[in-house]
């Protein structure tokens, strides 16, 4: 049985996987803050990962797998991956690092694919990508890199929020000239699963195969949500279409794995 470690696993995105994998293999996974039913589960280990070091927690676990959902401080995050670069490169073991379609944010023109060259203007893109160019240094069966565009499902931290400005009558935030995909929580889970059981490598984009604009993703995912229409401020920041878009072209899922933005919105509610 495949041993896995999800660092950040009380989160949205590392929850949902530890869900996921728990029925089919030996799954521990970290949490940070103090958690009265996490700490009776012996699968969970509280971890701080700017205080502690993480080779201590891989040398007891010996994982084959390590998922990396984490957030938190970004130097902390980046001194983290590279210390388990470090235990990956001695181990047999691999890292799934999921990473972000920000990595693309400063290319506006055309949707982006695996092996495209990565190119931020924001802090959040450039620290993916730091720790995307540290993997890269890997032996190519000793990583995963999934670029993952916005995540939605119906507890999901960006459908919670949508759900609290409608209730308190804001005005939600929309850009009519951003192009995007995106994926459901649930599929993204599942689209590991696979990767971990087929033992894939290299670089992987987990989004909707077809695109959207931002806004009329909003607007469509509100519908369900609400009766009442909901107040929209559009956001303007380029005169033309702008994409941020990761699209499958080398490594492409089987369709069982594939998922369009009409099942997003539909599942989103579910």
């Amino acid at each position: 049985m495949k041993n896995i470690l999800i660092i950040g696993g009380s989160g949205f995105v590392g929850n949902a996987i530890y869900k996921e994998l728990a029925p089919y293999y030996s799954v521990h996974a970290t949490y940070f803050t103090d958690n009265k039913m996490l700490e009776k589960n012996r699968h969970f280990h509280q971890f701080d990962m700017e205080t502690e070091e993480v080779s201590i927690l891989l040398d007891q676990l010996k994982p084959q797998f390590i998922v990396s959902a984490l957030r938190g401080n970004v130097n902390g995050q980046i001194h983290l991956h590279y210390k388990i670069i470090e235990w990956v490169l001695k181990n047999d073991s691999r890292i799934i690092f999921l990473s972000s379609a920000n990595v693309f944010d400063r290319f506006t023109n055309f949707p982006s694919y695996e092996y495209d060259k990565t190119f931020s203007e924001s802090i959040y893109g450039r620290f993916k990508i730091k720790i995307e160019n540290g993997l890269l240094r890997l032996p190519n069966n000793k990583y995963l890199i999934c670029r993952v565009p916005m995540i939605f499902g119906a507890k999901s931290p960006r459908v919670q929020e949508l759900k609290k400005q409608i209730s308190a009558g804001n005005s939600i935030e929309v850009f009519p000239n951003v192009v995007i995909n995106a994926t459901h929580i649930d599929k993204l889970a599942q689209q590991i699963h696979y990767l971990i059981n087929r033992r894939r490598r290299g670089i992987f984009h987990l989004g909707s195969k077809d695109l959207i604009h931002h806004s009329d993703l909003i607007q469509d995912i509100c519908k369900k949500l609400t009766e009442q229409p909901p107040l929209f401020k559009n956001v303007f920041d380029s005169n033309e279409d702008r994409q941020l878009s990761v699209l499958p072209k080398d490594n492409i899922l089987p369709k069982h794995l594939q998922l369009t933005i009409e099942e997003v919105i539909n599942r989103t509610v579910i």
